[in-house]
């Protein structure tokens, strides 16, 4: 199968036209033309992931995260992104990543439905088309109303966490939940509009926090990876269905960070 093979089963799961205007989607190194017959799938194209790609023989690494995301003037060895780079080039391995188009199209409504939520609507629309509109993450109901506690533990067991920050009160009762897996703070505002009372979203700071409060809204941030990782069973799962006689594999759920 080649690389542009692939790209379309990818793209006719996420399209392109998708992706915010200032994200950087689609092929980021090596050919279309390259015959893929092993792909690996990771959040991140870290150093680990492209080491264990080359040490599995993979032909492409696809990632939710861009690796070359601001504009780049030279690719060398001198630093991280350029290092990982040319490991690719020099391995022929084609390097795919889908981000915000796949946050569009597929990453808000996984999370939503590992938290049950029912009566769903977009948080934040960024596209509008002749497809309707689409955008980053999701308000809706939770199955029941819940203390913000139980909500918290709820994430927590539905995405394997260890823990989670929580600014509000643990007992105060929810029902309208909105979540937008990785960083949410530019959802805030979109789910104070929509009478979110609780949002599930990761990268909030402090002040963010106590803005959030002030506005009548509760936070539970699971970290930016925290949700983020159901993409690669997803797409492992996509890709094992769509391109036949192609091995896929997959970087082992590891948060970047662990608590002490």
């Amino acid at each position: 199968m080649e690389c542009n093979e692939v790209i379309s089963k990818l793209e006719t799961l996420s399209p392109c036209f998708y992706a915010e205007s200032w994200d950087n989607v689609g092929l980021l190194v090596g050919s279309r033309k390259k015959k893929v017959s092993k792909i690996y799938v990771a959040v991140d194209a870290t150093d680990e992931v492209v080491d264990e790609a080359i040490l599995l023989g993979a032909d492409m690494i696809v990632t939710h995260h861009p690796l070359i995301f601001s504009a780049m003037k030279k690719i060398t060895t001198d630093d991280f992104i350029g290092r990982r780079i040319v490991k690719m080039m020099a391995n022929e391995i084609s390097y795919y990543a889908m981000h915000t188009n796949f946050d569009v199209t597929h990453m808000a409504e996984l999370a939503a439905d590992k938290i049950g939520l029912t009566a769903r609507s977009v948080l934040d629309v960024t596209y509008e088309g002749e497809t309707g509109k689409a955008g980053i993450g999701k308000a809706g109901l939770l199955p029941e109303e819940m203390t913000v506690s139980q909500v918290a533990e709820l994430v927590k067991r539905q995405f394997a966490l260890e823990q989670v920050k929580i600014f509000g009160e643990p007992l105060r009762t929810v029902q309208t939940a909105g979540i937008c897996p990785g960083s949410g703070k530019s959802v805030i505002d979109h789910a104070v509009k929509s009478g979110v009372e609780v949002l599930i979203t990761g990268d909030i700071d402090y002040h963010e926090g106590i803005d959030a409060l002030a506005k009548g809204l509760t936070i539970i941030d699971a970290g930016h990876y925290g949700l983020e990782h159901i993409f690669v069973p997803y797409v492992v799962e996509y890709l094992e269905r769509e391109c036949g006689g192609v091995e896929v594999y997959f970087a082992v759920n590891k948060n970047p960070y662990w608590y002490m």
